[in-house]
């Protein structure tokens, strides 16, 4: 059997292969926050087309905390219905259901006031952000927490922490954006602190699998490096991460030399340097270049991102590539 298609144990839940939808944002929530049809339908298409984890995108713990107004919501216990609604309609198929837990912090475009860990704009086309108190940050510990607490009650199988791309908290572990000079800044430790307290306050009521989505490097001079998550990963792992999913950049604005599979040597780096399961995800389309990602260890789950929105039965396609035998709902197997 091709890896791709090797059944995965995540923690407690087994994944019927090792193809993941990675979360990406739809805006076509209401603007509390709440699934549409869009959602429930776009899950469950991709479930149907037998991937095996579905992690919804990024969803917001607090409304100030959203990318924009129409991302979902999950700050206020109305969303749980709809999320079910979601939940059921993936389930259905044989997926296995994750949510990715987000605050968007300075990238936020809500109106009103955005906050994040020091008072620097992304660039000139978002508002200048509130640097955060003390107090500040508690309520978004105790809003992960809540978050988890609904997510769990939807019914959801896993839970990922977003803590990439310039948002909330990998705004606090980078040092191009995180200028504090107390507890929250300064040090590898005290720029982590932050994570460490959602982990460990998300553990407090979560003991099913935990995924972390990262930025492994700013493409900045003043940034985060390979080297800074490969500490930062093991100390995920010692507090009960099950799995890092590896992205980079979109912490400060710059140029990226992007081609298919440029975000893999990241995860390899951190699954070899932290002895810690990962995921690799970036212009990855083709069942070989997973299965060669797969085969030559170098990520242990493959997280596909805008090739599912063009072909939401890619796994099919795929399963036909290697020579696997993948059955589709009854109604379509004749088309297979």
């Amino acid at each position: 059997m091709s890896k791709l298609f090797e059944p995965y144990q995540l923690q407690n839940i087994s994944l019927k292969n090792r193809i993941v939808m990675a979360p990406m944002c739809m805006y076509s929530a209401e603007d509390d926050g709440l699934v549409t049809p869009f959602h429930v339908v776009h899950y469950a298409t991709r479930a149907a087309g037998q991937v095996g984890l579905i992690v919804l995108e990024a969803t917001g713990v607090l409304p100030e905390g959203r990318i924009s107004n129409k991302d979902l919501g999950i700050w206020d216990d109305a969303h749980i219905d709809g999320l079910k609604q979601v939940v059921d309609g993936i389930k259905a198929y044989g997926a296995k259901t994750a949510i990715q837990l987000a605050h968007a912090g300075r990238k936020a475009t809500v109106e009103g006031e955005i906050f994040a860990p020091s008072a620097i704009a992304f660039n000139d086309a978002y508002k200048t952000p509130t640097e955060m108190t003390l107090t500040d940050i508690k309520k978004v510990i105790e809003a992960f927490k809540q978050a988890a607490i609904r997510a769990d009650k939807a019914g959801f199988d896993a839970l990922e922490i977003h803590g990439a791309h310039g948002y909330l908290i990998s705004e606090f572990l980078s040092p191009a954006t995180n200028k504090r000079t107390d507890a929250y800044g300064g040090s590898q430790e005290n720029r982590y602190r932050l994570l460490r307290q959602v982990i460990d306050t998300i553990r407090s009521v979560w003991d099913g699998p935990l995924l972390v989505r990262v930025s492994a490097e700013d493409y900045a001079e003043d940034g985060t490096t390979m080297d800074d998550f490969i500490v930062f990963s093991r100390w995920m792992k010692s507090q009960g991460v099950d799995l890092i999913d590896v992205s980079t950049g979109g912490v400060v604005p710059a140029s990226i030399n992007v081609f298919p599979g440029y975000q893999v040597p990241h995860a390899e780096a951190i699954k070899h340097g932290a002895n810690i399961p990962t995921s690799a995800v970036g212009m990855i389309t083709t069942a070989i270049q997973a299965e060669e990602i797969l085969q030559n260890n170098r990520a242990d789950l493959i997280f596909l991102a805008r090739v599912l929105l063009r072909e939401p039965y890619w796994p099919l396609h795929a399963a036909k590539e290697l020579g696997e035998e993948v059955t589709p709902p009854t109604p379509y197997v004749r088309g297979w």
